[in-house]
């Protein structure tokens, strides 16, 4: 797989974590700078992570993996979604400035794993072809923290103007993701 190749399947495979990132950022008040890039490098780090699983996983028994990946993502996706939708009609209308500064270490690495489930898929498809894993999964894990920690700057700024249903469009979002992969797998 040639550069140009390798850089397209990398942002490719970050635009879920992308997607996910803005409402995760829409639904802080005004999170810094840190807490992006914290986020970014959380999505990045298990992005990286789970082309490398997939491809050993490929090595070893791709089929069962890849008639199960796109169920688990969305399994997952629902939960979270369908969490954060309820915290956000729980919610009050409340002042911006009451929002959470940073989302806990274990909901963003959950949201991550299940944003990057079809990369562990993408995973299993390279261990049949010539390709350095190891560059391909760092170049989809880079692609994921940029994108990941421009997610959570832009959804800064989503955030004040969609107020408490900023959540709800957060979890509809994540359902819309994991819908997506369901359908995109189902329809194959």
């Amino acid at each position: 797989m040639n550069l140009y190749a390798t850089l397209i399947l990398a942002f490719g495979m970050s635009m879920d974590a992308f997607a996910a990132a803005i409402g995760k950022g829409a639904s802080l008040h005004r999170p810094s700078l840190k807490e992006a890039l914290r986020t970014g490098l959380i999505f990045g780090v298990i992005e990286a992570l789970t082309p490398l699983v997939g491809w050993a996983i490929g090595l070893a028994a791709s089929q069962y993996v890849m008639a199960w990946d796109h169920w688990i993502a969305f399994i997952l996706l629902f939960i979270l979604g369908a969490r954060m939708i309820v915290e956000g009609v729980r919610k009050k209308a409340c002042r911006p400035e009451d929002a959470p500064q940073s989302h806990g270490f274990w909901l963003l690495a959950c949201t991550a794993v299940a944003t990057s489930l079809d990369a562990m898929a993408v995973g299993v498809g390279l261990a049949f072809l010539q390709v350095n894993i190891v560059t391909t999964a760092l170049a989809i894990g880079a692609s994921t923290m940029i994108m990941a920690t421009l997610g959570i700057l832009l959804g800064r700024y989503l955030g004040p103007v969609m107020g408490k249903w900023a959540e709800i469009f957060g979890g509809l979002v994540l359902i819309g993701i994991g819908c997506s992969i369901l359908f995109e797998h189902l329809g194959q």
